[in-house]
């Protein structure tokens, strides 16, 4: 698990920018800890490291930029990237999911896959592949980008100015936040029964 705070500290503006950038588009950035990554800057903010007012309209750009990079390549390559092999940057399994996620909730995909840690990375890829028009893509991606980059950052932000000590609390608010991303998928794996039997056996 990343130590986010002295990434965060390290890292500065354009640090955050290209981790941000690369999670919402780029293969490689699937692993990126882009949820409490937001929230922990915001609260750093909060604490007068960064200026939050500078932090959160550059986090909504790469978020939006990162994503039409995404949608870009997806449109380009099409469906050469499924007969792409795995590698360290790539794994197949990872874009199936996304396109499962894809199928099932249509263009409001590019809104819900941004808090979806893996499919967030992949949906910009496959709007691509499957030629959304654009317009209509980068509207999903404008509200998408505010609610998850501007919103969890305002949100570490506020909490860290009204919560007295709210360091404290923080690693279990960055827990708590990784739980919560991952609530999709585990609902997904209880509710296929294929994967059901997968991952506890057939049964009796």
């Amino acid at each position: 698990m990343f130590d986010l705070i002295p990434l965060i500290k390290t890292a500065g503006y354009l640090g955050l920018f290209g981790i941000i950038f690369a999670e919402s588009g780029l293969f490689f950035g699937f692993f990126l800890p882009g949820d409490s990554l937001l929230f922990t800057a915001g609260f750093l903010a909060s604490q007068g490291f960064l200026n939050v007012y500078i932090l959160a309209p550059l986090l909504f750009v790469a978020a939006v930029a990162g994503d039409s990079v995404g949608y870009a390549f997806g449109y380009r390559v099409g469906p050469k990237i499924f007969k792409k092999e795995d590698s360290i940057f790539f794994k197949k399994e990872y874009l199936v999911k996304a396109q499962e996620f894809f199928a099932k909730h249509g263009g409001k995909t590019i809104i819900l896959a941004r808090f979806v840690p893996i499919v967030r990375t992949f949906a910009p890829i496959l709007a691509g592949v499957g030629k959304m028009h654009y317009r209509t893509f980068l509207a999903y991606n404008l509200i998408g980008g505010l609610l998850w980059a501007v919103g969890l950052t305002f949100l570490g932000y506020f909490l860290g100015r009204t919560i007295p000590n709210v360091d404290k609390y923080l690693l279990p608010i960055i827990l708590g936040i990784i739980f919560v991303s991952f609530l999709p998928t585990i609902f997904h794996l209880l509710r296929d029964e294929n994967l059901r039997k997968k991952l506890f056996g057939k049964g009796s």
